[in-house]
Order: structure tokens, then sequence, then C-alpha cells
């Protein structure tokens, strides 16, 4: 069985948990206290980061490697459309949600509200999370005008793309920094991925001294 070191919250550690689970690959979960630098973690993943996934006897690091990966080597339940120009834009969207999204709204807000107490690292900084919570209205609103115009985020079909936001906004949904109300097409959209049976194991996720609200598992809600 595979098995995936991971910190329930982190949103790059929950698109490689949507890919597997989509996949239908069994994993184990094993959650790793990574920024302790654990001696037997670092000779996993020198770079002191999760997720790191353990399969066909290979331990492999970093997100979008491993969900490439997947993709290769499992090709059914396809993530990645077939034409060069769709695969281009999934990977531009991965690339927006896991760096400008991360760094505007993710770490502002979860690393501010979560990580900080876990880790030990002080107080949120009112600053910092002023401004995620006044980032994450423009980035709603750009989700907004890419599904006015698809399907999906990235074209007809739901992809990477998908899992990479959805992860995101999943993280963020757990402490109640998602306004639902903002945008109708993006609630929707999101109702459609959390009702697969991928997002199971997400929607299970309880973190010690942060109980999730009621929405969060709802698939109503």
């Amino acid at each position: 069985m595979a098995r995936l070191f991971h910190v329930p919250l982190s949103p790059f550690c929950r698109k490689v948990r949507l890919s597997l689970a989509e996949k239908k690959i069994e994993v184990e979960l094993v959650e790793e206290r990574y920024w302790e630098k654990d001696a037997d973690f670092l000779r996993r993943n020198p770079a002191a980061k999760v997720p790191v996934l353990k399969l066909d006897n290979k331990l492999m690091a970093e997100s979008a490697a491993i969900c490439e990966y997947l993709e290769e080597t499992r090709p059914e339940q396809p993530l990645l459309p077939k034409d060069a120009e769709g695969r281009y834009e999934v990977r531009r969207l991965i690339g927006w949600f896991d760096d400008k999204f991360h760094n505007e709204v993710t770490s502002k807000l979860l690393y501010e509200r979560v990580n900080k107490k876990v880790m030990g690292q002080g107080f949120p900084d009112s600053r910092n999370v002023k401004d995620g919570a006044k980032a994450i209205k423009y980035h709603l609103d750009y989700m907004t005008w890419l599904l006015d115009h698809r399907r999906w985020l990235a074209g007809d079909i739901m992809t990477l793309a998908d899992f990479a936001a959805a992860a995101h906004l999943s993280s963020l949904d757990y402490i109640s920094d998602v306004d639902w109300n903002r945008s109708a097409v993006v609630k929707d959209w999101y109702a459609k991925i959390k009702s697969r049976p991928a997002f199971r194991s997400i929607l299970a996720d309880q973190i010690p001294g942060f109980p999730p609200p009621p929405h969060y598992a709802d698939l109503d809600f």
C-alpha cells in the first residue's frame, strides 16, 4: 500500500490525496510534523516539506511532480486533457493556486490562524489576516470569471486544476474563511467537487483544538 506523509490542512497534501483517491489508489496517511525536522523525515525529503509519497518502492516529494507521476503511471481516471493547449491551461492554473493564491491567501489565513499555534510560533499577525481576507475576494472573482466561461476551471472536464483550487479552498473552509455567498458559480463548482467520493477523507479531517464549522462536511452547505 502507498504511504503519504502529510499534514491534514496542507493544500499541497490535499491535492495529492485527491489525486490518489480519484485514481482509487489505497494509501496510508501518516501525519508528519515536518517543522520539527526529524532525522528520519529529512532522509525521506531533505527539503523538509510535505507531502512525501512512498509508492512503487520510491519516495517522491513536491506535490506537482507527484501528481504528474500519477498521471503518467496511472492513466485511468485522467486528470489532464489530451491536447497540449489543455494541459498548458491546467498547469497554468495549478501554478496560479499553488503560487499566487497560496502566497496571497492561504499562507496569510491558514498559517496565521492555525499553523502558528500548532507549530508554537506565536500569535496571528492581524495585518496578514486582513490582507488574506481581502485578497481572497479577488481570487473568488477570478474563479467566477473562469466558471462563467467554462464547465470546470480549465475547460470542459475536471482536472488537476480543480483539485488544486479545491485543496486550497477546502483548507480555508475548515476555518470558515471562504465567503460562499460571494459567488454562486464558485459555490456550485465546489459542491460538485465536494460530492465526489475522492473528497470523503478530506471532509473527515479533524484538527485537535480546531473543530471545523458545521457546514464543512455538509454536501448541501
